[in-house]
């Protein structure tokens, strides 16, 4: 009867699976242009797919260390 109420909050910013529709869409564009023969750019959307995929954040100021300028 006295008990209190449980604290509820969001872990990460990724519950509204945008974090995943956005690797789905970054998956997409690399086999998208594997197929059409673009493999250069499609190694540039890989170098972003490993970056989120190890726990980084895509943050504009970090453009050309993501893609391995």
């Amino acid at each position: 009867m006295n008990q209190r109420k449980g604290k509820t909050y969001r872990a990460s910013g990724m519950d509204d699976h945008q974090g995943m529709k956005q690797m789905q869409f970054i998956k997409a564009c690399k086999v998208a242009l594997e197929g059409s023969g673009y493999d250069d750019a499609a190694f540039y959307f890989e170098q972003i797919e490993d970056w989120i995929r190890s726990g980084k954040s895509l943050d504009p100021s970090k453009a050309a260390r993501i893609l391995g300028l």
